[in-house]
């Protein structure tokens, strides 16, 4: 039986993964800040465990809990505050990134051990294409018209920080998925892809097998070029 832990397991893009995940047959701990919200992992038959990305000691008793770990879905994130440069100050950044980028560090960190113990031992950080250059450059792509600094960059780090930990984890296979443009209260549910479609990529990656990529950056239509 694979165990999994998937953070910001309690709705939107976590708890289908969770919910998919469990189809897959895997045992899945489902990672959440406020356990009163974890009826909707509960129900699909996931084990809902207290875990704050931004809170040390919730990771370590989080972890201490798991009798095994097989893969980890780093998928907790927060959009921020600010949206331009007229509301950006280093506040607005540092939030934004103390739980997309130092979460994952946190979480992984501690999962490492368990991890280690794996056969074969998957991480899936979930970033997005905001966080890729080519992309905000491109007037007709999705991710052109975000104008917010904070949740882009921080998306930028995971990609990056994804591909340092795959090159110093060579026993392990470690990627990073983008969920595209799907229908979120990040965007007001205004995205033109549904909850399933926007967690294609970070399922497909989270059941890969020896043979499988890793420090590669995937969308639900295949692996996105460096």
């Amino acid at each position: 039986m694979t165990t999994t832990l998937v953070t910001g397991a309690n709705k939107s893009l976590g708890l289908e993964t969770t919910r998919r995940l469990l189809e897959a047959g895997h045992t899945v701990y489902a990672g959440m800040r406020n356990l009163d919200n974890g009826e909707a992992a509960r129900e699909l038959g996931a084990v809902p465990v207290q875990l704050d990305v931004t809170d040390q000691a919730s990771i370590t008793r989080a972890l201490a809990s798991l009798p095994e770990l097989d893969v980890l879905v780093n998928n907790a994130g927060v959009l921020g505050t600010s949206f331009s440069t007229d509301d950006l100050d280093a506040d607005a950044m540092q939030q934004v990134f103390d739980t997309n980028v130092l979460g994952i560090v946190r979480v992984t960190q501690a999962a490492l051990p368990l991890l280690r113990r794996s056969p074969s031992a998957v991480i899936v950080n979930v970033a997005s294409g905001v966080g890729w250059p080519r992309y905000l450059l491109d007037p007709k792509a999705d991710e052109f018209h975000v104008t917010g600094v904070p949740y882009a960059s921080s998306k930028a780090a995971v990609i990056a920080l994804t591909v340092q930990y795959a090159k110093s984890l060579p026993g392990m296979w470690v990627n990073v998925s983008d969920p595209g443009y799907t229908a979120t209260e990040f965007n007001g549910f205004s995205g033109h892809q549904s909850i399933t479609e926007g967690t294609d990529a970070t399922v497909a990656l989270a059941l890969i097998g020896p043979d499988g990529p890793t420090g590669e950056f995937h969308s639900r239509h295949g692996r996105i070029d460096y």
